[in-house]
């Protein structure tokens, strides 16, 4: 017989600053384990190498991931030019190295390299790695690369809105030169892509050697924990409640886990709409309300007067389409 859900840990978003290492798929298991529930999922996938904001849902907060995938995000990285490898990252073989001659001329050319950077910031067309986790016939594009397949992938569109080199130096092991970056992207970009592009306009190749995510839309690591925080956090909270008694007693959010909560979440990922008591209720049980600002793309939270999440709303057209409602009504979480 499956166990309950533990009742004490409510709805939000876990902020977990993810370790070197561990897969996001591990993150999301171990999160379950300590909300005590299998309704948790993520909103971005990190490689095993990287480490940073990995925003983890946590019951009905599950809803609002749709919408922290498509946020922004920002990393810290460092690119190492000299080296391709298979996977555009340190986890793969080097396939190929530059001549020495060529990283001393890179070296000495800061303007170069400058040059290259603000050809790769804007909106630009990417493709996207080969060992990234997009589909091709229903087939991870990954899992056809390990099988031996030649792949292919088509150009996307993305915006890098920021690509700054804060610092460049040799490689530790002199076959490359390293730059620290700092980066900020549309969603669907591919860090290690912009090493490769960068490596590869400047004719010496290149790879990600590091990667730290440190912002989703209006997250940041500010609020992160690592996964030791998180398992002393739930193991100094209350034990987990048994009996039927206590069960009915459980207060919500009082687990030990620091959850950011629904409205806080929402907040922080999408632009907010007032709404008083009359049209809180109306939108909670799906009604459709005049739009505040018909013709508005994108997603809108709407709040009800005591601040409770009430809905994500499209107000595109005339009137509002609830896309997610959360509460019933205007009092209700």
């Amino acid at each position: 017989m499956a166990r309950a859900i533990d009742p004490t840990v409510g709805d939000g978003l876990l902020v977990v600053d993810k370790p070197a290492g561990w897969t996001s798929h591990g993150v999301v298991g171990a999160c379950r384990r300590l909300a005590g529930t299998r309704k948790v999922g993520h909103a971005g996938t990190l490689d095993p190498m990287a480490t940073g904001v990995l925003v983890v849902g946590v019951n009905r907060a599950t809803r609002l991931l749709t919408y922290l995938v498509g946020a922004d995000k920002a990393y810290a990285a460092t690119v190492r030019l000299g080296q391709v490898t298979v996977t555009d990252d340190a986890e793969g073989e080097v396939t190929a190295a530059a001549e020495p001659a060529l990283l001393h001329r890179i070296a000495d050319d800061p303007a170069a390299v400058a040059a290259a950077v603000a050809a790769l910031t804007g909106d630009i067309t990417q493709v996207p790695s080969a060992v990234s986790a997009i589909k091709i016939d229903g087939r991870r594009s990954y899992a056809r690369v390990r099988a031996g397949e030649d792949v292919e992938l088509a150009g996307r569109p993305v915006r890098v809105s920021r690509f700054d080199v804060l610092a460049s130096r040799p490689a530790p092991d002199g076959a490359g030169i390293d730059l620290d970056v700092e980066v900020e992207v549309s969603s669907g970009t591919y860090v290690r892509a912009l090493a490769r592009d960068l490596g590869a306009a400047l004719g010496v190749g290149g790879h990600l050697t590091a990667l730290r995510r440190t912002r989703v839309g209006g997250i940041t690591l500010e609020t992160a924990h690592t996964m030791e925080e998180l398992e002393a956090a739930r193991a100094a909270g209350p034990a987990r409640p048994e009996t039927p008694e206590a069960i009915a007693a459980a207060v919500a959010g009082t687990s030990g886990l620091p959850l950011v909560g629904l409205a806080d979440a929402a907040r922080a990922a999408l632009p907010a709409r007032e709404l008083d008591e009359e049209s809180a209720r109306l939108v909670g049980h799906g009604v459709r309300i005049p739009s505040q600002r018909p013709g508005r793309t994108g997603p809108v939270a709407a709040f009800a007067p005591d601040g409770t999440l009430v809905a994500v709303l499209d107000e595109s057209g005339d009137r509002v389409m609830p896309e997610v409602v959360f509460a019933p009504s205007g009092g209700g979480a």
